[in-house]
């Protein structure tokens, strides 16, 4: 145990440069399945992609729906964009892509207070069993397309270990979504 302490206290002192590092911040919630450091990494590492939002947005929606061509019939609005310059172009799919960003703009916002966190994807998951046709699967479908546009909105910051903590945070994220998505058609069932 001390070795490891020791190798702790050496590492978080001093960083590659030689300064001073500044002190990890406090531990995290429990349930926060990210280090004090990553979490802080990456709600710093987000204000970039939050000043990006609505290209960033549509970037993902375009690669979802370049794998997933039958997820396009969900959207009403823009299902007959059949095109990537159709879709770029249009303000609906805009919208929508702004509307999911926003999600996970207060999503990484929230890392800071795991209630304020659960309690908002909670409700969005939840909100989801209101669209006719939506599975449960579907969540996951935008994990790579979103990995693919914070990648080419931050370029050369978008290290392997930023890389490593929106993995982690994005199937959190996920997962959260799906638990508000599975506790509203139970409690649905129920009534």
């Amino acid at each position: 145990m001390g070795c490891e302490l020791g190798k702790l206290a050496s590492s978080s002192s001093q960083n590659q440069g030689g300064r001073e590092s500044p002190p990890p911040p406090a531990a995290t919630d429990p349930r926060l399945p990210l280090t004090a450091r990553q979490k802080y990494t990456i709600i710093a590492s987000w204000k970039a992609v939050a000043r990006a939002m609505e290209p960033t947005g549509v970037y993902m929606f375009i690669k979802l729906f370049e794998e997933n061509a039958e997820l396009l019939d969900m959207f009403t609005k823009f299902r007959d964009l059949k095109t990537k310059e159709q879709q770029t172009m249009s303000m609906e799919l805009a919208e929508h892509a702004t509307t999911v960003m926003t999600t996970l703009d207060e999503g990484i916002k929230g890392l800071d207070d795991m209630d304020v966190f659960l309690t908002y994807l909670h409700q969005v998951g939840a909100s989801h069993t209101k669209i006719p046709g939506f599975n449960r699967s579907y969540f996951w479908k935008i994990e790579a397309p979103f990995l693919e546009a914070v990648k080419r909105t931050l370029e050369d910051r978008y290290t392997e270990n930023v890389e490593n903590i929106y993995k982690l945070t994005i199937k959190f994220i996920i997962e959260t979504l799906i638990d508000g998505f599975d506790k509203a058609q139970n409690d649905k069932a129920k009534s």
